[in-house]
Protein backbone atom coordinates (compact mmCIF):
# COMPACT_ATOMS: atom_id res chain seq x y z
CA UNK A 1 0.00 0.00 0.00
CA UNK A 2 2.73 2.21 0.62
CA UNK A 3 4.16 1.51 -3.02
CA UNK A 4 0.92 2.63 -4.20
CA UNK A 5 0.58 5.68 -1.83
CA UNK A 6 4.24 6.98 -2.89
CA UNK A 7 3.41 8.67 -6.14
CA UNK A 8 0.73 10.12 -4.32
CA UNK A 9 3.17 11.37 -1.46
CA UNK A 10 5.25 12.99 -3.90
CA UNK A 11 3.13 14.88 -5.44
CA UNK A 12 1.89 16.19 -2.19
CA UNK A 13 5.14 17.68 -1.86
CA UNK A 14 5.14 19.23 -5.17
CA UNK A 15 1.33 21.04 -4.28
CA UNK A 16 1.28 22.55 -1.36
CA UNK A 17 -2.09 24.36 -2.14
CA UNK A 18 -5.27 22.47 -1.96
CA UNK A 19 -7.05 22.05 -4.88
CA UNK A 20 -9.60 19.32 -5.66
CA UNK A 21 -6.93 17.27 -7.17
CA UNK A 22 -4.19 17.31 -4.29
CA UNK A 23 -3.65 14.54 -2.22
CA UNK A 24 -3.80 14.49 1.62
CA UNK A 25 -1.75 11.94 3.44
CA UNK A 26 -3.16 12.46 6.77
CA UNK A 27 -6.70 12.59 5.32
CA UNK A 28 -6.07 9.56 3.43
CA UNK A 29 -4.34 7.46 6.18
CA UNK A 30 -7.30 8.46 8.59
CA UNK A 31 -10.08 7.21 5.82
CA UNK A 32 -8.52 4.12 5.33
CA UNK A 33 -7.79 3.68 9.31
CA UNK A 34 -11.85 4.16 9.66
CA UNK A 35 -12.50 2.05 6.73
CA UNK A 36 -10.93 -0.76 7.75
CA UNK A 37 -11.51 -1.05 11.30
CA UNK A 38 -15.47 -0.26 10.44
CA UNK A 39 -14.86 -3.22 7.51
CA UNK A 40 -13.29 -5.05 10.96
CA UNK A 41 -16.20 -4.16 13.22
CA UNK A 42 -19.09 -5.03 10.38
CA UNK A 43 -17.44 -8.19 9.38
CA UNK A 44 -17.15 -9.20 13.04
CA UNK A 45 -20.61 -8.18 14.14
CA UNK A 46 -23.43 -7.42 10.93
CA UNK A 47 -21.97 -9.41 8.15
CA UNK A 48 -22.60 -12.98 9.56
CA UNK A 49 -25.81 -11.70 11.03
CA UNK A 50 -26.79 -10.66 7.82
CA UNK A 51 -25.65 -13.47 5.89
CA UNK A 52 -27.64 -15.63 8.19
CA UNK A 53 -30.26 -13.77 7.65
CA UNK A 54 -30.10 -14.13 3.74
CA UNK A 55 -29.07 -17.91 3.78
CA UNK A 56 -31.98 -18.49 6.20
CA UNK A 57 -34.25 -16.71 3.92
CA UNK A 58 -32.77 -18.46 0.25
CA UNK A 59 -33.82 -21.74 2.78
CA UNK A 60 -37.25 -20.74 3.50
CA UNK A 61 -37.63 -19.40 -0.53
CA UNK A 62 -36.44 -22.99 -0.96
CA UNK A 63 -38.32 -24.82 1.20
CA UNK A 64 -41.73 -23.11 0.37
CA UNK A 65 -40.92 -23.91 -3.54
CA UNK A 66 -40.01 -27.59 -2.53
CA UNK A 67 -43.06 -27.26 -0.78
CA UNK A 68 -45.60 -25.98 -3.82
CA UNK A 69 -43.88 -28.63 -6.03
CA UNK A 70 -45.23 -31.02 -4.06
CA UNK A 71 -48.52 -29.72 -3.85
CA UNK A 72 -49.06 -29.41 -7.05
CA UNK A 73 -48.02 -32.74 -8.01
CA UNK A 74 -50.65 -34.05 -4.79
CA UNK A 75 -53.18 -32.13 -6.39
CA UNK A 76 -52.17 -33.25 -10.16
CA UNK A 77 -52.14 -37.03 -8.54
CA UNK A 78 -55.89 -36.26 -6.60
CA UNK A 79 -56.99 -34.76 -9.97
CA UNK A 80 -55.94 -37.62 -12.09
CA UNK A 81 -57.37 -39.90 -9.11
CA UNK A 82 -60.93 -37.97 -9.72
CA UNK A 83 -60.85 -38.20 -13.37
CA UNK A 84 -60.09 -41.39 -12.45
CA UNK A 85 -63.21 -42.37 -10.42
CA UNK A 86 -65.51 -39.73 -12.92
CA UNK A 87 -64.76 -42.17 -16.02
CA UNK A 88 -65.29 -45.44 -13.97
CA UNK A 89 -68.66 -43.87 -12.58
CA UNK A 90 -69.36 -42.92 -16.31
CA UNK A 91 -68.62 -45.94 -17.39
CA UNK A 92 -70.88 -48.16 -14.53
CA UNK A 93 -73.51 -45.70 -15.52
CA UNK A 94 -73.44 -46.59 -18.72
CA UNK A 95 -72.91 -50.10 -18.55
CA UNK A 96 -76.43 -49.99 -15.94
CA UNK A 97 -77.83 -48.17 -18.63
CA UNK A 98 -77.04 -50.38 -21.31
CA UNK A 99 -78.46 -53.41 -18.71
CA UNK A 100 -81.61 -51.62 -18.16
CA UNK A 101 -82.45 -51.21 -21.71
CA UNK A 102 -81.36 -54.93 -22.57
CA UNK A 103 -83.43 -55.75 -19.25
CA UNK A 104 -86.62 -53.37 -20.57
CA UNK A 105 -86.18 -54.89 -24.02
CA UNK A 106 -86.12 -58.66 -22.56
CA UNK A 107 -89.45 -57.98 -20.36
CA UNK A 108 -90.80 -56.00 -23.64
CA UNK A 109 -90.21 -59.38 -25.69
CA UNK A 110 -91.23 -61.80 -22.80
CA UNK A 111 -94.74 -59.70 -22.71
CA UNK A 112 -95.39 -59.66 -26.50
CA UNK A 113 -93.96 -63.58 -26.23
CA UNK A 114 -96.85 -64.52 -23.55
CA UNK A 115 -99.67 -62.06 -25.38
CA UNK A 116 -99.68 -63.82 -28.35
CA UNK A 117 -99.20 -67.24 -26.40
CA UNK A 118 -102.72 -66.09 -24.41
CA UNK A 119 -103.88 -64.99 -27.85
CA UNK A 120 -103.06 -68.28 -29.74
CA UNK A 121 -104.20 -69.71 -26.73
CA UNK A 122 -107.69 -68.16 -26.94
CA UNK A 123 -107.82 -68.76 -30.46
CA UNK A 124 -107.74 -72.05 -30.29
CA UNK A 125 -110.20 -72.12 -27.29
CA UNK A 126 -112.27 -70.46 -29.75
CA UNK A 127 -112.15 -72.81 -32.44
CA UNK A 128 -112.22 -75.46 -29.90
CA UNK A 129 -115.55 -74.06 -28.36
CA UNK A 130 -116.45 -73.40 -32.14
CA UNK A 131 -116.25 -77.09 -33.05
CA UNK A 132 -118.02 -78.43 -29.90
CA UNK A 133 -120.98 -75.85 -30.66
CA UNK A 134 -121.34 -77.21 -34.11
CA UNK A 135 -120.97 -80.93 -33.22
CA UNK A 136 -123.61 -79.97 -30.38
CA UNK A 137 -125.91 -78.52 -33.21
CA UNK A 138 -125.39 -81.07 -35.60
CA UNK A 139 -126.61 -83.76 -32.70
CA UNK A 140 -129.15 -81.73 -32.27
CA UNK A 141 -130.62 -81.39 -35.87
CA UNK A 142 -129.98 -84.96 -36.01
CA UNK A 143 -132.16 -85.21 -32.91
CA UNK A 144 -134.89 -83.21 -34.25
CA UNK A 145 -134.38 -84.97 -37.49
CA UNK A 146 -135.22 -87.91 -36.26
CA UNK A 147 -138.27 -87.43 -34.42
CA UNK A 148 -139.85 -85.39 -36.94
CA UNK A 149 -139.07 -88.35 -39.42
CA UNK A 150 -140.58 -90.27 -36.79
CA UNK A 151 -143.48 -88.38 -36.59
CA UNK A 152 -143.96 -87.89 -40.48
CA UNK A 153 -143.60 -92.03 -40.68
CA UNK A 154 -146.17 -92.42 -38.38
CA UNK A 155 -148.83 -90.24 -39.82
CA UNK A 156 -147.52 -91.58 -43.35
CA UNK A 157 -148.01 -95.12 -42.81
CA UNK A 158 -151.10 -94.46 -39.92
CA UNK A 159 -149.49 -96.55 -37.61
CA UNK A 160 -148.12 -96.03 -34.70
CA UNK A 161 -144.94 -97.95 -34.63
CA UNK A 162 -142.30 -98.96 -31.92
CA UNK A 163 -140.42 -95.46 -30.85
CA UNK A 164 -137.23 -96.82 -30.07
CA UNK A 165 -136.99 -99.34 -33.01
CA UNK A 166 -137.94 -96.23 -35.36
CA UNK A 167 -135.41 -94.10 -33.94
CA UNK A 168 -132.47 -96.94 -33.89
CA UNK A 169 -133.78 -97.72 -38.35
CA UNK A 170 -133.64 -93.50 -38.48
CA UNK A 171 -130.16 -93.48 -36.52
CA UNK A 172 -128.27 -96.17 -38.95
CA UNK A 173 -129.75 -94.19 -41.91
CA UNK A 174 -128.51 -90.97 -40.14
CA UNK A 175 -125.33 -92.44 -39.64
CA UNK A 176 -124.60 -93.48 -43.45
CA UNK A 177 -125.08 -89.86 -44.48
CA UNK A 178 -121.53 -88.08 -44.68
CA UNK A 179 -121.50 -85.20 -42.47
CA UNK A 180 -120.18 -83.14 -45.54
CA UNK A 181 -123.35 -83.39 -46.71
CA UNK A 182 -124.29 -80.81 -43.84
CA UNK A 183 -123.20 -77.12 -44.49
CA UNK A 184 -121.14 -75.43 -41.79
Amino acid sequence: MLLVASPLLAQEAQAPGGSLMSLQTNLMFWTLLIFLVLFFLLSKFAFKPITAAVEAREQALEDALASAKRDRDAAAALLAEHRAQIDAARGEAQKLIAEARAAGEQLRNDMLEKSRAEQQAAVERAVQEIEREKERAVAELRREAVEMAIAGASRVIEENLDSDKNRKLVERFLSTIKPSKVTH
